[in-house]
């Protein structure tokens, strides 16, 4: 942790802003709790995430105070990223944190998160978190120096230096978290969340924590993946990436083509069938008429609401049930089409340390 800290005092010192975000809360509580290896069931990663959380923070504080900087914890879940206020929350205390020249540590809150609203690994926090906070480049940290067409520990295996597009990953092989056997993560993670940052317009490196001077420096280390995309909104990156679809809305083809061919947003007209208990703000998958998830949004209505809404104009349900129902199942601005997410197979940076 000294030897990394140095590495991002050095870079903030020559006025690069920084926002590390830090795994292992859960393994720095295992040993004060006595566990021996990660627990399996949530409530007790939360519990060593409780104990553990303080410890990481701490930890960094001090070494950071070795260079006279202020470390700010940062604690999110995914609902943090798509609820409006809490969106807006996280983006200023963020920016207002770099504002005053402390170092945000951003974890995920495990300790409250629960299945629905996790991120499920700390890479593609680090992906949404870049791109929420606008920088310049992502950094991802591992024990290797960079993606390999193979497992680096095997004579002929050859470093990708470049990664433009999914032809350059179609032969790859990634492995899973390594052998401590105290995380979620290991390679297959970080490629996916370089994936998720590229294609909202962000340069992503891959490479070791040795590396991790040179990659913050510009220079030319581990794999480089080049932006494939443009940059939207986070919370629409959220929604396409890391939110869990709490139900289904079964479209007709004319919503289907309104919501994939124009942007529309999706109205009552055009649904035909729900699926799930879901809450209004919830995020829910919209299907074709043959049940493909083509489009994923944030429902303004609960699931309870909706079967009387279904095929009805909204002109017509504001006339019977009030002005509250002149309004669309889906806003355009809180959808996205799944056909857009990414395939799963010196300036300001964001780090990310296993």
């Amino acid at each position: 942790m000294d030897s990394l800290v140095d590495v991002l005092a050095a870079r903030l010192s020559v006025g690069c802003q920084i926002v590390l975000v830090s795994s292992g809360a859960i393994a720095a509580g295992l040993p004060a709790l006595g566990l021996k290896a990660r627990p399996r069931d949530l409530a007790t990663q939360q519990a060593a995430a409780s104990v553990g959380q303080g410890l990481l923070v701490h930890r960094y504080t001090e070494s950071f105070a070795r260079h006279g900087m202020t470390v700010g914890q940062v604690l999110l879940t995914a609902d943090d990223l798509t609820r409006r206020t809490h969106y807006r929350n996280a983006h200023r205390t963020l920016a207002r944190l770099l504002e005053f020249g402390a170092v945000p540590v951003v974890n995920e809150n495990d300790t409250v998160a629960t299945e629905e609203i996790r991120f499920g690994d700390n890479d593609r926090l680090a992906a949404l978190v870049a791109h929420l906070v606008q920088a310049d480049l992502l950094v991802l940290l591992s024990d290797v120096d960079g993606l390999y067409d193979g497992d680096p520990r095997r004579a002929g295996a050859t470093l990708i230096g470049d990664v433009r597009g999914e032809d350059d990953l179609a032969h790859v092989h990634m492995g899973r978290s390594g052998a401590a056997g105290v995380g979620t993560g290991g390679m297959a993670t970080k490629v996916e969340a370089a994936r998720i940052a590229a294609s909202a317009g962000l340069p992503v490196v891959v490479t070791s924590t040795a590396n991790a001077a040179a990659a913050l420096a510009g220079e030319p280390v581990g794999t480089l993946f080049h932006p494939t995309g443009s940059r939207r909104g986070a919370r629409l990156l959220w929604l396409a990436h890391a939110s869990t679809p709490r139900g289904r809305l079964h479209l007709d083809a004319g919503a289907v083509r309104a919501v994939l061919e124009r942007g529309s947003s999706l109205l009552p007209a055009g649904v035909v069938a729900v699926d799930g208990d879901f809450d209004a703000g919830d995020p829910v998958d919209l299907l074709d008429e043959s049940g493909n998830a083509v489009a994923r949004g944030l429902v303004n209505f609960d699931s309870s609401e909706l079967p009387g809404l279904l095929g009805r104009s909204t002109r017509e349900l504001a006339a019977e049930l009030g002005p509250a129902y002149e309004r669309e199942i889906v806003h355009r601005d809180d959808l996205v089409l799944l056909a857009e997410r990414v395939r799963r197979r010196g300036p300001g940076a964001v780090a990310a340390a296993d």
